[in-house]
């Protein structure tokens, strides 16, 4: 297999994903007594093009999905898709962070877990707390929150005030 530098999969992220990509940049950190490097990129992709994107990174190798985090700005409902690419390969792994922003209104993106079984228990955890449709998701049964808890109340978005006081309303 060949590995790319973080560098070089950058340019090729950018030459191949081209208008599709908001924003990117590098990031390079050291750690350890070795000081050894240790790279994070940064994507911003548009939503209908996010899917295009993971498949992207599977023609290099499969990406390992660690976790999707959601934030609620206030205006849109942005995901960042936490990957590593060459994964377990001591000093060669490059992690990969995707960021989709999502109308907040009617937040939807396409499920991967067709591509990639790993992101079904993590799209699962965003659908319950953020209120996202993902387009296809096998899975549609809560994992953290009881089966009759409202539909349509989302504990991570902002208008709500968390868990502890939902929890005291019922009491």
């Amino acid at each position: 297999m060949d590995f790319l530098n973080a560098k070089d999969l950058l340019s090729f992220l950018q030459k191949n994903l081209k208008e599709n990509i908001v924003e990117s940049h590098l990031e390079t950190r050291t750690a350890g007594i070795k000081k050894e490097e240790f790279h994070n990129i940064w994507l911003e992709v548009k939503r209908e093009k996010f899917r295009d994107t993971v498949e992207l990174l599977m023609t290099l190798q499969y990406p390992h999905i660690a976790i999707i985090a959601g934030n609620d700005n206030g205006e849109t409902v942005d995901l960042v898709y936490l990957f590593s690419l060459f994964y377990g390969e001591k000093f060669k792994e490059i992690s990969i962070n995707i960021k989709v922003s999502l109308d907040r209104e009617k937040p939807s993106i396409e499920s991967i877990t067709d591509l990639i079984p790993g992101a079904q228990t993590t799209e699962r955890e965003i659908k319950e707390m953020f209120g996202v449709e993902f387009i296809g998701l096998p899975e549609m049964r809560n994992i953290f929150l009881p089966e009759d808890f409202p539909k349509d109340v989302f504990p991570f978005r902002k208008e709500q005030k968390g868990l502890d006081e939902l929890v005291q309303k019922e009491s």
